[in-house]
């Protein structure tokens, strides 16, 4: 926390040009320091720039793909603060967003550590009736508040802790009065239950949770990501992802399996598009059997 703080403070009195120029010297630890996270770029570029077998991703890749993650995790000083005019933020289908928000019956976005999701909220609190909160396990709603009182005290962020008696109830009523719920659904925790999904051409492990909170809830769910494409721009997407608002009960586990598919294949899509935007630096392609989720299990 305190060289969060004083790197948000050094931000914000140098501004954000100067300021960056600390990243290249991160991205170069990190290259030079951090054999696990540079074994892992190298096997994700390797897919996403589709390489062939004999090929190899070069030091520079690896290099720009640290400074792709260090440069988004600065803007979120920015971001935090409410400092909005610094950047180029161009939103894509935002007629779905607007559509969902005019309903009022509240939507969920499930995203991904790909891009930014900071960028969001900047365009939730600059458009009217737009209100965003995020639904993460206890442990992460902990470490993210942590970190953005950190950066903004006076941040007042929507952050749900999934894990409690009372936190499906939480999120109904938030859904209930127009909320869009955010969650991401490329990583689990050790007990969650996964599914295996094709991604860049390999089984890749998904968690079934936020898929299938969104069946339970019976609402409609957008693909959302904030994409960096270097400088101060950012690109916004969303997509249709799926709609459980009318599907029945005996049909939900076959409409989350399709919803997973669909996920998997956006996600590689937006991987391919700005691939140096992936911040999952673990074997994604792994995934311990016991996490499995039987493909039979009903959801009830």
């Amino acid at each position: 926390m305190f060289w969060l703080r004083l790197m948000t403070w050094l931000s914000l009195k140098l501004g954000r040009g100067a300021s960056r120029i600390v990243l290249l010297g991160i991205a170069a630890y990190f290259l030079a320091f951090a054999p696990t996270a540079r074994r892992m770029s190298r096997g994700y570029l390797k897919r996403a720039l589709q390489l062939d077998a004999a090929g190899d991703v070069h030091w520079t890749a690896l290099y720009r793909h640290f400074l792709c993650f260090a440069s988004v995790i600065h803007d979120r000083v920015y971001l935090v603060n409410d400092r909005h005019e610094l950047f180029d933020i161009r939103v894509h289908n935002q007629q779905l967003i607007d559509d969902l928000v005019a309903g009022g019956q509240g939507a969920f976005l499930i995203g991904a550590h790909l891009g930014s999701f900071e960028v969001l909220r900047a365009v939730g609190r600059r458009q009217p009736g737009l209100r965003v909160a995020m639904a993460m396990y206890e442990e992460n709603a902990r470490k993210i508040n942590a970190a953005l009182t950190a950066i903004n005290p006076s941040a007042q962020q929507d952050v749900i802790a999934l894990g409690h008696i009372d936190s499906m109830i939480h999120v109904h009523d938030l859904l209930a009065q127009g909320t869009v719920v955010g969650m991401l659904g490329d990583r689990s925790l050790h007990n969650d239950d996964t599914r295996q999904v094709d991604f860049f051409g390999e089984p890749a492990a998904l968690p079934v949770g936020p898929f299938r909170m969104a069946a339970l809830m019976k609402r409609p769910v957008l693909f959302m990501t904030g994409l960096y494409q270097g400088g101060n721009r950012y690109d916004i997407h969303f997509e249709t992802l799926a709609d459980f608002s009318a599907i029945a009960p005996h049909g939900r586990t076959l409409a989350v399996q399709a919803a997973m598919t669909r996920y998997a294949a956006l996600l590689e899509h937006y991987c391919r598009a700005a691939p140096y935007n992936w911040f999952n630096f673990f074997d994604f392609w792994r995934a311990p059997a016991s996490q499995q989720a039987s493909p039979s299990a009903e959801l009830p």
